[in-house]
């Protein structure tokens, strides 16, 4: 029994020794910036895509082909160049730092349209309920319209 403890102990120690090897840097690695834009690129096809999947469908976007054939590039080229990178953490983590911050400028973009076209539908919504209350007021001044009593 004692044998057995000792046999999986070596077993255990050199199966959990084994050193990952640096992958070797493919002749086609994509450089930093454009694998950022890439990956920023995935990350918001895969966002609409959880959020709505049958839209992209219907309008015939395939967020992997659209990728590979807006960057010029493969899978293989794609799969190569992500491993190179990843095995450097501190690289990889400036990538995935950098594609946080565009989202983070491209968020705040959103949110200042958005602003501004909830103020411009406010303020035309204003001004449509001030030609009623015109329109309205002239109803009544005309006799052609009983003022409606504010009940409190």
């Amino acid at each position: 029994m004692k044998n057995l403890v000792n046999i999986i102990i070596i077993i255990l120690f050199f199966g959990c020794n084994n050193v990952i090897e640096k992958p070797k840097r493919p002749d086609n690695l994509i450089p930093e910036d454009k694998m950022v834009e890439i990956m920023y690129d995935v990350f918001l096809l895969n966002s609409a895509k959880g959020i709505n999947k049958i839209k992209l469908e219907e309008n015939g976007v395939l967020p992997e082909k659209y990728i590979f054939e807006k960057y010029q590039i493969d899978s293989l080229q794609f799969a190569n160049s992500n491993n190179y990178y990843a095995y450097d953490t501190k690289t990889y983590e400036s990538i995935l730092n950098r594609i946080k911050d565009k989202i983070e400028v491209h968020r705040k973009e959103y949110e200042a349209l958005t602003l501004v076209e909830e103020a411009a539908k406010e303020k035309k919504e204003d001004s449509l309920r001030a030609i009623r209350k015109k329109e309205k007021d002239s109803l009544i001044k005309l006799g052609k319209m009983k003022p409606i009593p504010i009940v409190d």
